[in-house]
């Protein structure tokens, strides 16, 4: 058994002061006040462990000619097979220096270059390699918007305008469904048993709810057209990013509708005409609606270790220093499906966090230890 101190604890629910984290091996065992085992630290402040719910880290790699980068495969638009981990290579140096800002998991996801790019992975940043950093599965990649109908030069069927994307979505939808109603139809009948691709099993699991849509979309009129494909063919989605949105209708829309939001990155530049209206002010209008949303850096756009710094412009409009904390950590932990083990310092819970030199929110302040599933992944060595 062992524990650290922190004066001010952040579980990822609430605040604690001078209390103690309790875990034996990979798993929390409880916060008290009076700690048994073996002390390994005494924190000004602790976190739990930071989590990036959309990047591409590992597969767009520090040091490397963006030529090397392997977020889109340009053999065609309708893409639902890849796997993002099958291009994830541990040795990216960026996957360390996130790990030294408390950034120890991310949900890396193919480009948005692809009306349907393919599989997430969530994955741990401190693994030996890419099977092993392998912790949950997290939807299929979609993007909307101007992405896809930006990419006609690549090979396959290319869209050039946005009806045209999704109407290839729409086509691929629509067959698979027509499928779906013929085995159904066919069941408890002698007939002529219907397989399903592997392909086509992706398509079922979103047609049946078993899985979920990640969509790259920024425009309001963009998740507007996703959200009618939503409706047609009865899918579950995630906006992801959402950063042209200017008024807060649509918000209060995707609330209605239980829709999750991975918003972000906010400290990137307006780089496009779909993200003219991108403004830090626009945050008052995803908070104020109540819609349930975490918060990205889409690494590199952003650099993963800049996750918690982004958080600046929501406390700017309102929310707390908790509430900051509990956007990076649980919200996003809950948004991927992994709150079971991440997210929040609880009994049970992975033992994944991270010891600050004094308010994380202070600009002098950094990581003097983080903890990964029990074991001290990273100790600061700047002061000796």
């Amino acid at each position: 058994m062992k524990y650290v101190h922190a004066k001010i604890l952040y579980t990822g629910k609430a605040v604690k002061r001078d209390a103690n984290l309790q875990f034996d091996g990979r798993v929390i065992t409880g916060i008290t006040k009076s700690p048994r085992g073996e002390s390994v630290g005494e924190y000004p402040v602790v976190t739990p462990a930071l989590i990036d719910p959309h990047s591409h880290i590992g597969m767009h790699r520090a040091g490397e000619p963006s030529a090397e980068g392997e977020a889109n495969d340009r053999l065609d638009s309708i893409m639902a097979l890849p796997d993002a981990l099958d291009s994830v290579q541990m040795d990216d140096s960026a996957l360390q220096d996130a790990l030294e800002m408390g950034v120890l998991y991310s949900c890396v996801v193919p480009g948005s270059g692809n009306i349907v790019g393919g599989r997430a992975a969530v994955i741990r940043h401190f693994a030996a390699d890419s099977s092993s950093a392998l912790v949950a599965r997290a939807g299929i990649k979609a993007a909307f918007g101007y992405n896809p109908k930006s990419t006609t030069d690549w090979k396959g069927s290319r869209p050039s305008t946005r009806m045209g994307a999704a109407a290839l979505l729409r086509s691929k939808l629509d067959e698979v469904r027509q499928k779906i109603v013929k085995r159904n139809a066919a069941r408890g009948a002698k007939k002529t048993e219907i397989v399903f691709t592997a392909e086509e099993s992706i398509y079922r699991d979103l047609l049946t709810g078993q899985t979920y849509l990640r969509a790259h979309v920024h425009k309001i009129d963009d998740i507007a057209a996703l959200l009618r494909l939503a409706d047609e063919y009865k899918l579950r989605v995630c906006v992801e990013h959402a950063m042209d949105v200017h008024r807060p209708a649509m918000f209060r829309e995707l609330k209605k509708r239980n829709i999750p939001v991975v918003y972000g990155p906010v400290d990137s530049f307006a780089y496009k005409v779909e993200l003219k209206h991108e403004n830090w002010r626009n945050i008052r209008h995803l908070i104020s609606s109540g819609v349930s949303f975490g918060l990205m850096t889409d690494h590199p756009v952003v650099l993963a270790r800049q996750l918690l710094l982004q958080t600046r412009w929501f406390i700017r409009a309102g929310m707390s220093k908790q509430q900051a904390i509990e956007l990076v950590t649980r919200c996003n932990a809950r948004i991927l499906g992994i709150e079971k083990v991440l997210g929040s310092l609880a009994r049970g819970k992975w033992a994944s966090f991270v010891g600050w030199s004094g308010d994380p929110f202070d600009m002098t302040a950094h990581p003097a230890a983080v903890f990964g599933e029990g074991e001290l992944l990273y100790a600061d060595q700047s002061a000796s």
